[in-house]
């Protein structure tokens, strides 16, 4: 319990992770497929690091960034995974009050980053297509650096006030969260106080960086559809093809973290198992997507891929 011996209100010390929700019988067998999906995201985006890293002529821009959002794609999913497979195969459903808030900042600063790589990727895309003489100039590896940077900076100062908030609000008569791990929009819920801050800080957060960088995204690829259709036939399967992936990235992410954000703002049932599933969604799809999508549809990271596995065998453009 967490009142104190005069029915006062008392701060949190740990939480306790559920889990799946009405599902607890079957975790156990099902941590095994979600333990696999963890594993494959794991290895999918190291190889793309590997790969990257090893062949000079893949540093460039495009790939440069790939490489980061691989990275992040690694950290968010491992920012969760290994404390739900603890609470799926030993009912180590615990987490203390500052690793909840730790894992928490970690969850959504590094979505946070992961967006403004997405749209950095976009930016190069835009430049590569519409301004291609000025790609080398606009798009240099020291000024990719320091938008990598950016991101980062950008991420953790718009998370930086979360655990701030979180401390401060008075927690009573219940400590059990929904999810299989800590989420703001979960864990201000079971505060027995005024979360409007709360809530209006996450709808700034939600508005200034995800709002903003798929407003961003949508306008360069407005912008680059007007190009690509004044090229020819040829020249426009070129474009598009270079563009695919990276509309899949953008899809794979924003989908279901926009998807989570609107269940969790109209769906009022604490036990409901639709956000729990669409939370664990959102962590693990986008990292085992993600490097299958570039494996199959980008030419030069399959080359790579194929040469590294050892198999030998012709490949032509899709």
């Amino acid at each position: 319990t967490m009142v104190g011996p005069n029915g006062n209100e008392s701060s949190a010390t740990y939480f306790i992770l559920i889990g799946l929700p009405g599902l607890e019988e079957a975790q156990f067998w099902l941590a095994f497929p979600l333990c696999s999906l963890y594993l494959i995201a794991v290895l999918g985006n190291l190889t793309i690091i590997y790969i990257v890293r090893k062949e000079h002529s893949l540093h460039e821009p495009m790939y440069i960034f790939l490489c980061m959002l691989s990275g992040l794609d690694v950290l968010i999913s491992t920012s969760s995974m290994p404390k739900m497979m603890a609470i799926f195969w030993f009912n180590s459903t615990t987490i203390q009050f500052d690793a909840c808030l730790l894992q928490m900042f970690a969850i959504h600063s590094l979505s946070g980053m992961e967006s403004t790589v997405l749209l950095a990727m976009a930016f190069d895309r835009y430049v590569a297509i519409c301004h291609p003489l000025r790609h080398a100039t606009v798009l240099t590896l020291p000024r990719v650096t320091k938008i990598g940077m950016a991101a980062v900076v950008r991420g953790v100062a718009l998370m930086a006030p979360l655990p701030v908030f979180i401390k401060q609000l008075p927690f009573c008569s219940s400590n059990v969260l929904s999810h299989s791990y800590c989420l703001h929009q979960d864990v201000m819920k079971l505060a027995c106080a005024d979360i409007r801050v709360n809530i209006i800080y996450g709808l700034i957060v939600i508005i200034s960086a995800i709002g903003l960088d798929s407003l961003l995204i949508s306008l360069s690829y407005l912008l680059i559809l007007k190009t690509v259709l004044g090229l020819t036939r040829e020249a426009q399967a070129k474009a598009f093809g270079t563009c695919v992936s990276h509309v899949c990235a953008v899809f794979i992410f924003y989908v279901p973290f926009i998807g989570l954000s609107m269940v969790h703002r109209f769906d009022k049932r604490h036990d409901s198992l639709l956000p729990v599933i669409m939370a664990n969604t959102y962590l693990l799809v986008p990292p085992v997507l993600n490097p299958i999508v570039y494996g199959v549809k980008t030419k030069e990271i399959r080359q790579r891929i194929l040469r590294l596995l050892h198999v030998t065998t012709r490949t032509s453009d899709p």
